[in-house]
């Protein structure tokens, strides 16, 4: 490259990378610097404290609590959202055979695929909403009023879905899925597409089911595509502060109840930051959830490592 080019692409590449300098990575470095004070988040004085924060946090019984649910969250979101959008996905495109024998989507896929991406349209604002009143607990609610009218609950006696300690965790996990499952679904299915269908004839060919086709074929050539989903959704199931503070019992401000059973990092994290003031607590409880999102990625990038095929 020459001299005169080198000029050239630094002069476009100067405004973005100032940009994210300023927007991004100064923001973080500042959170780091606030997490080594007892800043109170209106004060403009604070005292340098060191590392006292953090040995506060690793004391803190309800963050280690909400840590622990996060990586509930962290294993059970991913692997249930991926298999059924690539269950749905091969289903829907190569999970039927044509009159001819060859191999196409079941009946009625492209219409299905519309249905399945319904849930990514709405906000989680608007998912909180819907799913209050499925899981409210009486006979108003959606879910308790099915299974009185099937006689599975006592109208008495209804369950209380987000106020049970056992509950309330795979209550929130089914509303990430439900609006999930379609997003990935068209992820996967767009990937599918690519796959020439001669390898899937072949395999037909050969005597090969659908099962063999889906782990012979489908999942090793959507590989790259898996990969990237569970990268995406471990980063959600690390997050989860919308959904868990407008469904869950308030335990002084931003959900997280019954008795801290559904708290996450998210939401103890902005509780000590607006409501208790505590606001370098609260920056330090921040740059924990960064190292630990960040070590998500590369051991999910580098544990899920394999040879590419080409085909």
């Amino acid at each position: 490259m020459r001299k005169g080019q080198y000029r050239f692409v630094a002069g476009f590449l100067f405004a973005p990378v100032a940009l994210y300098l300023i927007f991004v990575i100064w923001p973080y470095i500042q959170t780091f610097g606030y997490s080594l004070t007892d800043w109170q988040g209106e004060s403009q004085t604070f005292n340098f404290v060191g590392l006292d924060n953090y040995k506060a946090l690793f004391q803190d019984d309800i963050f280690l609590k909400a840590i622990w649910h996060n990586i509930l969250f962290l294993v059970f979101i991913p692997v249930i959202t991926i298999l059924l959008a690539l269950f749905f996905a091969f289903m829907l495109n190569a999970g039927g055979r044509s009159r001819a024998g060859g191999v196409e989507g079941v009946a009625g896929s492209k219409f299905y695929k519309i249905i399945y991406f319904f849930p990514q349209v709405l906000s989680l604002a608007i998912l909180a909403v819907l799913f209050n009143a499925i899981y409210r607990s009486d006979e108003g609610g959606l879910l308790n009023g099915v299974l009185t009218k099937i006689g599975l609950v006592d109208s008495q006696n209804p369950v209380e879905w987000l106020n049970e300690p056992n509950l309330v965790l795979w209550a929130l996990m089914l509303v990430v899925v439900w609006h999930g499952v379609g997003f990935y679904l068209v992820l996967f299915s767009a990937a599918m597409q690519s796959i020439p269908r001669d390898i899937y004839e072949a395999a037909l060919i050969d005597g090969a089911g659908r099962s063999q086709s889906f782990f012979r074929i489908t999942l090793p050539l959507l590989w790259d595509s898996v990969q990237t989903a569970w990268v995406y959704l471990g980063i959600v199931a690390m997050d989860m502060f919308v959904l868990v503070s407008s469904m869950t019992a308030n335990m002084g401000a931003y959900g997280g109840g019954p008795d801290h059973d559904s708290e996450v990092m998210a939401t103890v994290m902005m509780r000590n930051f607006l409501y208790y003031g505590k606001s370098g607590y609260a920056c330090a409880m921040g740059v924990v959830m960064l190292l630990l999102t960040l070590v998500l990625s590369v051991v999910t990038l580098r544990a899920t490592r394999r040879d590419r095929i080409e085909y």
